[in-house]
C-alpha cells in the first residue's frame, strides 16, 4: 500500500535517479527512512509525496527491473 507521506521532508537525504540529468528531464527522487522509502517528482520537490514499506518497495524494484 502507498499512501501520501507526511512529516518533515527537510530531514530526509534525497537520491535523484540515475535516470535524471541536469541536461534532459527530471524524474523521481527517493529518501530512505527507518521505516519507510519516500518517493517524490524532482521536478516538484515541495509537491506530494508517497511513502512504502520496505516490502512493497523491494517488490516495486524487483517488478521495475524485470519491466
Amino acid at each position: 500500500m502507498t499512501t501520501p507521506s507526511t512529516g518533515n521532508s527537510s530531514a530526509l537525504k534525497w537520491f535523484k535517479s540515475s535516470y535524471s540529468t541536469n541536461e534532459g528531464p527530471e524524474c523521481v527522487e527517493v529518501a530512505f527512512a527507518p521505516e519507510t522509502i519516500h518517493v517524490r517528482d524532482s521536478k516538484h520537490v515541495q509537491g506530494p509525496q508517497l511513502a512504502f514499506g520496505p516490502r512493497q518497495w523491494a517488490s516495486f524494484v524487483s517488478y521495475a527491473a524485470d519491466h
